[in-house]
């Protein structure tokens, strides 16, 4: 007979979040969207609008990819199977996002470089860097909805 603790949830509970292969990119998320925060933050922006939306992306994937992974810590998704459905909804919602965010910081970077004499060298490098990392937390945050979703579907 199976306890109320042992729902066979398919996400690592403890330390095993940080040695198994889709949580794993939790980090590289965490990291990744922590640059383009700190990035967008610090650089020009010629449409304010899309500073907005790029700074409201950043924060919150940050903040929910962090909670997310101090639950994982805890061992929350053990007492809820609801948690697999999030991780899934949450990954994809957060690689569309990131991928608007990408898009956005690209269109900026390439208004810049239109621009380029009326800004300075140094913000239009902060763009880039933004731009680079804000695929690449898309890229992370796509793979992890791929591989969430087959483990929900093979634990179903």
């Amino acid at each position: 007979m199976s306890t109320p603790a042992d729902s066979g949830s398919p996400i690592p509970s403890g330390l095993k979040v940080c040695t198994s292969f889709p949580e794993l990119l939790m980090i590289a998320e965490f990291v990744f969207g922590g640059l383009v925060w700190i990035l967008v933050a610090s650089s020009r922006v010629p449409f304010a609008g899309n500073q907005g939306w790029l700074m409201f992306v950043s924060v919150f994937c940050f903040v929910v990819t962090t909670l997310l992974l101090i639950l994982y810590l805890a061992g929350a998704q053990k007492r809820s199977s609801a948690m697999t459905v999030v991780d899934v909804f949450y990954h994809f919602f957060a690689a569309v996002f990131y991928l608007s965010v990408a898009i956005l910081e690209t269109s900026d970077t390439r208004f810049i470089l239109i621009r380029l004499i009326t800004f300075e060298k140094k913000i239009h490098n902060l763009n880039i860097a933004a731009t680079v990392f804000a695929y690449l937390a898309t890229l992370m945050y796509t793979i992890h909805a791929i591989m969430s979703i087959v483990r929900w579907k093979s634990s179903s």
